[in-house]
């Protein structure tokens, strides 16, 4: 075999990267024209920057969440390999086993979402960043412990609970916490949170204590928007109660939402209309059980 080398040799090297690079261009302009060619590539579908997602995890598939919102309008997101999720200021990084299993039902997130550009197909929104506080993963984390861990022993206190009350629907009430709302609106201030916190707190030293929540609106509105604020307002009471203050759901009545009946001032003013806007939480004992 024979050697080319110095100039030669290079002059050589170089006009073969110069014909195999003009083959090259020439092969994808042809597969450009020909439809019995055809030059493959990895491709990156186009996006756009989404809306910022705040709620609650309330179910779980797969690689999508279902996030709800306080309105509780609820938003289906998927999650990517390229996910980055974050837990107070610490990153995870991308989508390992751990920061994948962190996403809790119950867990408050915030998603930064991408959507497909217009004319792209898609399914929806998808995560490029999920972040949330550690804090709220260790409640969400011991929520679902404690819900495995004492289901047979829930059901056997509700059993119990059934036989004693029997079909007596009358109750004494121990006492009433009322927390208030902004119109239109279903979110707790910090002051309504330690106010149902101390609330559950008491009915827990009460022996065979239940909880019956029960939201109210003002005139404000129609009838219907009315009904379902004031079902919204207690179901968020009840999920606090539950998840935060850890009263158990079998010591808990069925809520129910009264909207602007029952009044608890009049709703000719706005301080009227203040106090109507609430949620009230009873502690109740059977009078059979309180032995009155």
């Amino acid at each position: 075999m024979r050697v080319i080398s110095n100039r030669s040799g290079a002059r050589f090297l170089v006009a073969m990267l110069a014909v195999s690079a003009s083959a090259g261009v020439s092969a994808q302009q042809q597969g450009a024209r020909d439809p019995d060619i055809v030059v493959t590539g990895a491709t990156t579908p186009a996006t756009s920057p989404g809306p910022d997602i705040k709620g609650v995890i309330s179910a779980r598939h797969g690689d999508k969440l279902k996030v709800t919102a306080a309105d509780g309008t609820s938003t289906i997101i998927a999650i990517t390999d390229t996910t980055r999720i974050r837990a107070g200021g610490g990153l995870f990084g991308s989508r390992s086993k751990v920061a994948a299993d962190s996403l809790l039902n119950g867990l408050p997130v915030t998603v930064k979402t991408l959507q497909p550009a217009d004319g792209q197909p898609g399914e929806g929104l998808v995560a490029s960043q999920i972040s949330f506080r550690n804090n709220d993963l260790k409640t969400a984390s011991m929520i679902r412990n404690g819900t495995a861990q004492g289901f047979e022993e829930q059901t056997a206190a509700t059993e119990s609970l059934r036989g004693r009350m029997g079909d007596i629907d009358k109750y004494n009430i121990k006492g009433t916490t009322n927390v208030h709302f902004q119109t239109g609106r279903t979110e707790l201030s910090a002051q309504d949170k330690s106010e149902l916190c101390a609330t559950a707190n008491s009915a827990q030293a009460t022996e065979n204590a239940l909880l019956l929540v029960v939201g109210y609106t003002d005139s404000t509105g129609g009838d219907d928007l009315n009904q379902a604020l004031s079902e919204k307002r207690a179901a968020r009471v009840i999920n606090y109660l539950q998840q935060v203050c850890g009263w158990k759901p079998y010591r808990m009545l069925t809520p129910t939402g009264m909207a602007k009946a029952d009044p608890a001032a009049p709703n000719d003013t706005p301080e009227g209309k203040a106090q109507n806007r609430r949620v009230a939480v009873n502690i109740l004992v059977s009078k059979s059980v309180d032995g009155l």
